[in-house]
């Protein structure tokens, strides 16, 4: 493990417990929401191809000129 990996450990392991469980809950936080931000990535991702055949079209050209 990398040594600033040892030296986080190393606090949590001083921490009382009820301590212990708030970094736990903020880890479960931070992972979901990563998950959250993959899954909005994702479906941007997802629809772009959709929402270009919407918006880049002859008839809404005049539009983009505004």
């Amino acid at each position: 493990m990398p040594a600033d990996t040892e030296a986080l450990i190393e606090k949590i392991r001083a921490l009382p417990a009820e301590q212990i469980a708030e970094v736990w809950d903020f880890v479960d936080f931070i992972h979901l929401r990563e998950q959250e931000r993959a899954l909005t990535r994702a479906a941007a991702e997802t629809s772009a191809p959709v929402f270009a055949g919407i918006w880049s079209n002859p008839d809404d050209d005049v539009y983009d000129a505004l």
